[in-house]
């Protein structure tokens, strides 16, 4: 291997850090400040900074690639101009890093947080995380949230169950994303630790209705891109889908926003920069924060809540029923030629095996399931076909 002359990178790396200084807005996270469990995980002549490690490795994981098959809303439809998982976090992430440019925040955290944010989405969407939730309740090992599954999939199943040593940051703004919960304005809550995020992580777990607040500037503007990133492009696909048309928008909705994707994203970029520059906090305007509201209460009743997406639903929840009850058993039984063995467990480390109740081991493995594969497990007579819409 080539020797290099890593002085001189180092060089570069703190004149990089001594450029965020002078650049960011005060508020904004510096990359010195990124905070591991682990600091020797990082090698000396490593000169990367550290939430831009951050997002290589996210990029890097099993669980991204996984992004591919897994449901945004639209599943089992034939249709290949629908949008999936990996667009929805790729969006998010172009469009938190514009606004972020704008407000002096720092783009490494926005990225790495952004590509990680739903890397803990079960397979069909917000639906099976429903069913996923009840089966974990019932099971004992409190409600399933696929925020608190991100967290859980980088930092103790990634890398045979030793995770990936990811900033606090990082993991924060993953864990406090919310995406479906609509605020006007967030303020971090600043001074957090790995306690307070264990302890967070916890409660949200088992408290329901549980609300959390990112501690960076930066994991409150992704939070709102969340919401940026989807609510325009759902109403895309569903125009594309047939479920409804353009002219079905309210009118006062749509005076303010717009009726189309492009006009939307750009009247809510807009305005969150506007807003949040110069300022401790990021947030939308009264006007548009209330009809962003009543467009995504549109978009619940007309879109996310309709019937002619909904027409396999009992099939799903039967399979994560049947696949929950036989891996659990498989477990109990110590089957070790069960998939669950030989496609998850398979080189898994003793600190996961111990530090992970049979249930909990079920819930990683389902939740990480792409569609396609999901599907896979479960006896052929029991798989609903993809239907045109």
């Amino acid at each position: 291997m080539k020797k290099y002359d890593f002085n001189s990178l180092e060089t570069i790396k703190k004149a990089l850090y001594k450029r965020e200084k002078e650049l960011f807005f005060p508020g904004a996270c510096k990359s010195e400040t990124g905070i591991r469990r682990f600091e020797n995980d990082v090698s000396p002549s490593d000169y990367r900074q550290s939430f831009s490690i951050d997002v290589d490795r996210i990029l890097h994981s099993m669980a991204y690639t996984r992004y591919i098959d897994k449901t945004q809303v639209f599943s089992l439809i034939n249709n290949n101009h629908i949008t999936h998982r990996v667009l929805h976090v790729q969006l998010v992430s172009k469009i938190s890093r514009s606004i972020g440019r704008f407000l002096g925040l720092n783009e490494d955290l926005i990225e790495a947080i952004a590509l990680g944010h739903d890397i803990g989405h079960t397979p069909f969407g917000h639906d099976g995380e429903r069913i996923l939730s009840e089966l974990c309740e019932a099971g004992g090992i409190g409600f399933f949230r696929h925020s608190v599954q991100s967290v859980q999939f980088l930092d103790r199943v990634e890398r045979n169950g030793k995770g990936w040593n990811l900033c606090l940051q990082t993991l924060d703004g993953i864990l406090c994303h919310d995406g479906e919960i609509h605020n006007r304005m967030l303020k971090p809550e600043k001074d957090k630790s790995f306690s307070r995020l264990k302890k967070e992580i916890e409660d949200k777990k088992n408290m329901h209705g549980t609300q959390l607040v990112p501690m960076t500037l930066e994991g409150c503007l992704v939070r709102m891109a969340d919401t940026v990133s989807y609510v325009g492009r759902d109403i895309e696909d569903a125009r594309r889908l047939g479920l409804i048309k353009r002219t079905d928008i309210p009118g006062n909705i749509a005076d303010i926003l717009g009726d189309t994707n492009g006009k939307i994203v750009f009247a809510l970029v807009t305005d969150l920069i506007i807003n949040s520059h110069k300022q401790k906090y990021i947030s939308f305007s009264r006007e548009i924060s209330e009809a962003l509201s009543a467009l995504k209460q549109f978009n619940m009743e007309r879109i996310y809540m309709n019937p002619g997406i909904k027409k396999h639903l009992g099939a799903i929840k039967r399979i994560f029923e049947y696949l929950f009850e036989q891996f659990l058993n498989d477990l109990k039984k110590r089957n070790f030629g069960s998939v669950i063995y030989t496609g998850f467990l398979k080189d898994m480390s003793d600190r996961y095996m111990e530090k992970h109740k049979d249930e909990e081991i079920v819930r990683d493995f389902i939740a990480g399931m792409t569609d396609n594969y999901f599907l896979r497990q479960s006896p052929e007579k029991m798989r609903p076909v993809a239907y045109f819409l």
